[in-house]
């Protein structure tokens, strides 16, 4: 397999991983924290409603942990199509 085409390959891979990684941030910030507030509302974490620990909190440490995954991701990508050092 040539360089060109195994660069397209991983970088498709690579789209794939971020659209999917975005999806789970965006509906636990956006969905969890604005568009489903009244039904998370109903149980507490810490003595805060949940719909507004997400709203707070919750998205950023989702986030966060997206960001390690992301890396861990592309760590194993980097070596399956030979990008790694």
């Amino acid at each position: 397999m040539n360089t060109s085409s195994r660069a397209t390959r991983y970088w498709k891979e690579n789209l794939k991983y971020l659209s999917i990684l975005l999806s789970i941030w965006f509906v636990a910030s956006y969905g969890c924290g604005i568009l489903f507030k009244e039904a998370l509302d109903s149980f507490s974490i810490g003595g805060f409603k949940l719909g507004f620990w997400f709203a707070q909190q919750g998205a950023i440490y989702i986030f966060v942990i997206l960001i390690f995954v992301y890396v861990w991701l592309m760590n194993r990508l980097d070596k399956k199509y030979g990008f790694d050092e």
